[in-house]
C-alpha cells in the first residue's frame, strides 16, 4: 500500500519525505511527480513504507502536521481511478463507447 502526501512545498526533496517518514519505520521508496510541460514538483507525493503498522503511524502522527510551512495532508493512497475520455463522452474515435464500438460490417 502507498501513503499520499499532499500540500507539500515545491521545494521538498525525495531525500526531505524519506527523512520525514523514516521516523516511523523503513522507507521503501519516495516518488514526487513532476509537471510534465514544467518539470516543477507537483505539490504532492507517495511514500511506501516497509509494512501497514508503519504506514498506520506515519499517518497518525503527520496528517496535518505543520511541515515546510505547510499542513500537510497525508492518507492511504487511493488506486487511480481510469480516466474517462473527453467531448462529452465520446471516444476518441467519435463515436460513444457505450455502445459497443459504433462499427457494422454490413
Amino acid at each position: 500500500m502507498s501513503i499520499y502526501v499532499g500540500n507539500l512545498s515545491y521545494a521538498v526533496t525525495q531525500e526531505d519525505l524519506s527523512s520525514i517518514f523514516a521516523e516511523y519505520g523503513t522507507v521503501k521508496r519516495v516518488q514526487l511527480p513532476t509537471d510534465r510541460e514544467t518539470g516543477r514538483p507537483r505539490g504532492f507525493g507517495f511514500v511506501e513504507m516497509a509494512t501497514d503498522a508503519e504506514e498506520t503511524a506515519a499517518i497518525e502522527a503527520l496528517d496535518g502536521a505543520e511541515w515546510m510551512g505547510r499542513d500537510l495532508k497525508v492518507n492511504k493512497a487511493r488506486p487511480r481511478e481510469d480516466r474517462k475520455p473527453s467531448g462529452g463522452g465520446m471516444g476518441s474515435r467519435g463515436y460513444s463507447s457505450s455502445r459497443g464500438g459504433g462499427y457494422s460490417d454490413n
